[in-house]
């Protein structure tokens, strides 16, 4: 197990919160396609199977409206399982069981049933997989009451949002970018103390906030960086739970920095960066300087090719050039 303070990756994380989980209650147990023996299509799961047996890790046949509904059904039964489905354009085989049965069985129950399942996907682009496995589907879970969706986009979120998740009675969706699996960095003790109600200020700034998620963070802190190269001051907030939204955090950094640019790899029409927008219109609108920008996933399927699909997406220069667009400079 990766200790505190050490240098790991993403997917390492993401491991040893899975053999924390496994490890500390009999109930929790792993499923979904090629997680067993194969270690899972990203890695995540490798190893577990020989630490924990077929029981506890279990592969899956090829449906995920199946093996979702299974989940549903363990965690009816008092389990608390964990469902990986490969990529996130393969949760859409089963959005039936998530958004029919999962979503909304504790309320036409009238409170009788819970369920406490975890459902963790892939998702985003940047691989050239095309437009079939590139997708960005997070807002359209994040409009469902009923859910928890979650976006870890550090290893400190990786390793530590897995167990609150577990923990809480109903069900929560967490969208792991696929980009961000090989992200080395430093685990710290934050992770001890990761939640999935609150969003988290990345860097402190005072003339403009950047509010984003996932694997476009990253990103959004070159930007910061660029920015202060140039002498503007931003701000750079991970929202880290896309529902329900920290809107406490979104107001009070537009409140501090009078601008703001949100980036969201979704397209813009419909977009949870529309949401947001709309809640800072709705609720600060005379905080703000100058109006709320975007920085989205191009109106296009994915393309295949490397510089298309690059031009297709939120990149760093774009989010620099919205933030200098804001702030009166060319």
């Amino acid at each position: 197990m990766t200790s505190a303070h050490a240098t790991t990756t993403y997917r390492e994380a993401l491991r040893d919160a899975h053999r924390e989980a496994l490890s500390a209650d009999p109930r929790v147990f792993l499923m979904g396609e090629d997680v067993g023996k194969y270690g899972g299509s990203y890695a995540v799961s490798k190893g577990l199977l020989e630490e924990f047996g077929a029981a506890r890790v279990r592969d899956t046949p090829l449906s995920e409206l199946t093996f979702v509904g299974a989940g549903i059904g363990a965690a009816l039964g008092g389990l608390r399982p964990i469902v990986e489905v490969m990529t996130v354009n393969f949760s859409l085989l089963a959005l039936d069981q998530i958004v029919n049965n999962a979503a909304t069985l504790r309320h036409m129950s009238g409170g009788q049933f819970n369920i406490p399942l975890v459902i963790r996907m892939a998702t985003g682009a940047g691989r050239q997989l095309a437009a079939q496995h590139s997708h960005s589907w997070e807002g359209w879970y994040a409009h469902v009451p009923g859910l928890k969706v979650l976006a870890p986009a550090t290893i400190d979120d990786a390793r530590g949002m897995l167990g609150p998740a577990l923990a809480d009675p109903d069900p929560v969706v967490m969208f792991e970018h696929a980009l961000l699996y090989n992200l080395e960095g430093e685990l710290t003790d934050a992770w001890k103390t990761a939640d999935i109600r609150s969003a988290c200020v990345r860097r402190s700034g005072t003339q403009v906030s950047l509010i984003t998620y996932g694997g476009s963070l990253g990103k959004a802190l070159q930007a910061a960086d660029q920015l202060a190269a140039i002498g503007i001051d931003a701000e750079v907030l991970d929202l880290r739970v896309l529902r329900p939204l920290d809107s406490a955090a979104i107001l009070a950094s537009v409140r501090k920095t009078r601008r703001v640019v949100v980036i969201d790899e979704g397209w813009k029409t419909g977009s949870l960066a529309a949401e947001i927008c709309a809640q800072i219109a709705e609720q600060a609108f005379y905080d703000l300087d100058a109006p709320p920008a975007r920085v989205c996933g191009e109106e296009v399927p994915i393309p295949y090719p490397k510089h298309l699909e690059d031009a297709a997406l939120p990149q760093t220069p774009k989010i620099v050039a919205a933030a200098k667009a804001i702030m009166g400079q060319s």
